[in-house]
């Protein structure tokens, strides 16, 4: 069995230097996606956090569904580090049979790229809904509550900085 491993360069093992643009965003990537896991917290136990929608659903099944729904969020937002780090580059010691192989930049761009077009239709969706005033929503109670709610808007720029940073791997790694 042979492996292929990949010279370091930088002080994040990748082959080739990570731009600190492209750090910073994968940073900022799973900080995006907090608000709105924080936000949903409550409504697992049945807070309806100042909506003045009276049918709210809950249920038991609704803490395994905003824990898991927040942490796999969170997992794929942690991910984003892979197209700056050398474990996006070459299978970690960790992986039987596969360490240390080099692993085709084609396996991190094609589901980065799908998943950052998925994360911005959704944006689109949403400022279209927003400004049109298509998205029912739910009212709230006051301003500040409303404002607590705006801000797990910040969600919607997952999607384009999932985009850019998927591009500067691209751009790092081409040729390869």
């Amino acid at each position: 069995m042979t492996t292929t491993t990949l010279p370091t360069s930088t002080t994040t093992g990748t082959a080739r230097p990570v731009p600190l643009w492209a750090e910073r965003v994968a940073h900022a990537i799973p900080l995006v996606g907090l608000p709105v896991c924080i936000w949903r917290l409550p409504f697992a136990f049945g807070f309806t956090m100042g909506s003045t929608q009276e049918d709210a659903p809950w249920g038991w099944w609704m803490i395994p569904y905003v824990f898991g729904l927040s942490i796999l969020s969170e997992a794929f937002a942690l991910l984003s580090f892979g197209l700056v780090r050398r474990w996006g580059e070459v299978v970690p010691a960790w992986v039987p049979r596969l360490a240390g192989r080099r692993i085709s930049p084609w396996v991190a761009i094609v589901p980065a790229t799908i998943g950052g077009l998925i994360m911005t239709a959704l944006l689109v969706d949403w400022v279209l809904s927003a400004t049109l005033g298509l998205g029912g929503g739910f009212p709230y109670e006051d301003g500040w509550r409303q404002l607590a709610m705006t801000m797990s808007g910040l969600l919607n720029l997952w999607g384009p900085l999932l985009l850019i940073l998927t591009y500067g791997y691209w751009r790092r790694r081409r040729g390869e």
